[in-house]
């Protein structure tokens, strides 16, 4: 298993950003290689993802998710990861983001890329384009804030 840990502070209050997190089906907007994203229940997501000409799906459950604090998730199916986004409040109107998640490459491709940091800078920069769609906007496009 690999692990990446990135985070980002954003100009925006900690709901305002933990709101905007919790709609999935956004994440095409600012996540590069993911395609779409399919809500299937409060817990459950479908995951239609592209990267480097592979194309890949596979089913996440939300495990743990507590309003303007954090959303833990897991692969049910196909490829396996884990992770967790915490928000903190750094004050009224600014957040910082915390991105962790443990991933197991599958084939040689995959373990070369991880090796060379290639999971790494495309998380850094989806919590960049993340900054840019949540900052640009000022507001969430939705939320969703029951606890699991």
């Amino acid at each position: 298993m690999s692990q990446v840990e990135e985070s980002i502070e954003v100009e925006v209050p900690v709901r305002t950003a933990y709101n905007q997190w919790t709609q999935f089906e956004t994440f095409p907007e600012f996540m590069d290689g993911v395609e779409r994203i399919d809500q299937l229940s409060d817990t459950l997501t479908h995951w239609t993802t592209s990267v480097g000409g592979v194309q890949r799906q596979f089913d996440a459950k939300i495990t743990e998710q507590i309003p303007d604090e954090r959303v833990a998730w897991t692969t049910v199916e196909g490829e396996r990861q884990a992770g967790v986004v915490t928000f903190h409040r750094l004050s009224g109107t600014r957040t910082k983001i915390m991105l962790q998640m443990d991933f197991d490459p599958e084939g040689v491709a995959e373990t070369v890329g991880d090796k060379l940091g290639v999971v790494r800078r495309q998380v850094t920069g989806d919590l960049e384009r993340f900054k840019r769609f949540i900052e640009s906007r000022g507001t969430e496009t939705g939320a969703w804030r029951g606890d699991v």
